[in-house]
């Protein structure tokens, strides 16, 4: 356990702080990076959070996947209370992997010129990235990146189960549809492996939002309970809510 206002240094020479308070004091750049909307809150505005008795000027990235009205719902609140902090969308995309190979893609929204003054830093993290729009922007483009991706992986998993069934090797099916029209990520990464952690959250976004916008989507009404079935089969755990 680290002790309040204590820092260590790993091997590689990471600072270690202790809460976001001590990150928001020592830092130009932040990145927020956790699950829901409520940890996100509580990262701005618990008693060491990023705005507790800041002063100086700096810039956050919400690399979250979060709600688009939530994104920039915080962005006002923080421009009326703490207008020095610029806060910018930077949802991640790409899985685990490209994590590791430091080959996410990173869809940014809010003031350009922020975004673009960052682009080294941006570049360290993603391989690639595009400026979507204002705040928000970036989190409406990680949305619909999520609606496709769950709604591929499903689609996929039947697939090959109608495949199976009609007596065909589930793998070889896989191998020969990815060289075909019917590839998609999902299929080729074999991302039903993975225990999608995070997507009953993300349909639940993908059908608020379009209800907001007074719009129907059948097909990812359907997707939001194909995943539900996909991880009950599977005995995968449910998305967290807090």
């Amino acid at each position: 356990m680290i002790q309040r206002g204590k820092r260590c240094r790993t091997t590689h020479g990471i600072a270690w702080l202790d809460s976001p308070q001590d990150v928001a004091r020592q830092s130009d750049l932040v990145f927020v990076l956790v699950g829901t909307e409520a940890q996100v809150e509580d990262v701005f505005y618990g008693p060491y959070g990023l705005l507790a008795t800041s002063q100086h000027a700096f810039m956050v990235v919400l690399a979250s996947t979060l709600r688009p009205a939530f994104s920039r719902a915080l962005a006002e609140a923080i421009e009326r209370t703490h207008p020095q902090i610029v806060l910018l969308d930077g949802p991640i995309a790409r899985g685990e992997q490209a994590a590791r190979d430091g080959q996410l893609l990173m869809f940014l929204g809010g003031d350009r010129v922020s975004c673009e003054s960052i682009a080294p830093v941006i570049r360290c993290v993603a391989s690639e990235s595009a400026w979507m729009g204002p705040i928000g922007s970036g989190q409406v483009a990680k949305m619909i990146n999520n609606y496709l991706l769950w709604a591929c992986l499903t689609a996929s998993v039947e697939g090959l189960d109608l495949g199976e069934a009609e007596g065909l090797d589930r793998e070889q099916l896989r191998q020969i549809l990815v060289l075909s029209s019917g590839d998609n990520w999902a299929l080729r990464t074999r991302a039903d492996d993975r225990p999608a952690l995070w997507a009953e959250k993300d349909m639940a976004i993908v059908l608020d939002e379009a209800q907001q916008q007074g719009l129907t989507l059948p097909i990812a009404a359907q997707v939001s309970e194909s995943i539900k079935a996909f991880k009950v089969a599977r005995g995968l755990p449910a998305a967290p809510t807090d």
